[in-house]
C-alpha cells in the first residue's frame, strides 16, 4: 500500500504542483510530446547502450540466457516496469531535474536528478548494481532537456526496463 502511496505522489504531485503555483506543465516537460527528432535519438541512444550491455549481459556470470522466469511473471513485470517508466521520468526528469534547473545550470541539474535516481532505486532492493541507474538516468536527463518533454525520456526508460527484466530479473 505505501508503494501505491508513493507511486501516487511521485506522478500526480509535480502536476498538483504546477496546478497551485499556477504554472503551465509545458515548463516542467509535463505535456506528453514525441516528435521523429526525438524517437530517433531515443532510439540512438538506446542502441548505443543497450546494444555493448547485451553484450556484457551475455557473459554475465551466474546463469546462461534466456534467464528463466515463469510467463505468468513476464505481463505483471511488463506493467510494472512500464508503469515504473512513467512515474519516474515525471517526478525525477518532470519535477526534480526542471526544480534543480531553476537553481543550477543544466549539466548540474542532470548530474543531481541522476544521482537522486539512482539512489532512490536503493529503496527497492539494496545491491551495488542499482547504482549502475545513474548512467541511464543521464541520458534521460539529456533527452528531457534537449526534448522538453519527458515523452522520450519515458520511452528510454520504459525500453530500459524491459531489457532488464528479460537480462537481470533477479536485481528487480
Amino acid at each position: 500500500m505505501m508503494a501505491l502511496i508513493l507511486a501516487a505522489f511521485m506522478l500526480y504531485g509535480p502536476y498538483l504542483w504546477c496546478y497551485i503555483r499556477k504554472e503551465p506543465i509545458e515548463v516542467y516537460g509535463l505535456r506528453w510530446t514525441l516528435s521523429k527528432r526525438s524517437i530517433t535519438e531515443a532510439s540512438i541512444c538506446l542502441a548505443a547502450t543497450l546494444l555493448p550491455l547485451t553484450l556484457i549481459a551475455l557473459h554475465w556470470p551466474g546463469g546462461a540466457l534466456p534467464r528463466s522466469m515463469p510467463y505468468s511473471s513476464i505481463l505483471p513485470l511488463m506493467a510494472a516496469g512500464s508503469v515504473a517508466a512513467v512515474v519516474e521520468e515525471v517526478f525525477f526528469r518532470g519535477w526534480i531535474q526542471t526544480l534543480t534547473t531553476k537553481a543550477w545550470n543544466p549539466v548540474l541539474s542532470i548530474l543531481i536528478t541522476s544521482l537522486l535516481f539512482s539512489l532512490a532505486h536503493l529503496f527497492i532492493k539494496v545491491h551495488w548494481l542499482r547504482l549502475a541507474t545513474f548512467f541511464p538516468g543521464l541520458i534521460m536527463g539529456v533527452l528531457r532537456y534537449r526534448h522538453r518533454s519527458v515523452a522520450p525520456s519515458a520511452l528510454y526508460h520504459l525500453v530500459g526496463n524491459i531489457w532488464s527484466i528479460w537480462f537481470f530479473p533477479d536485481m528487480l
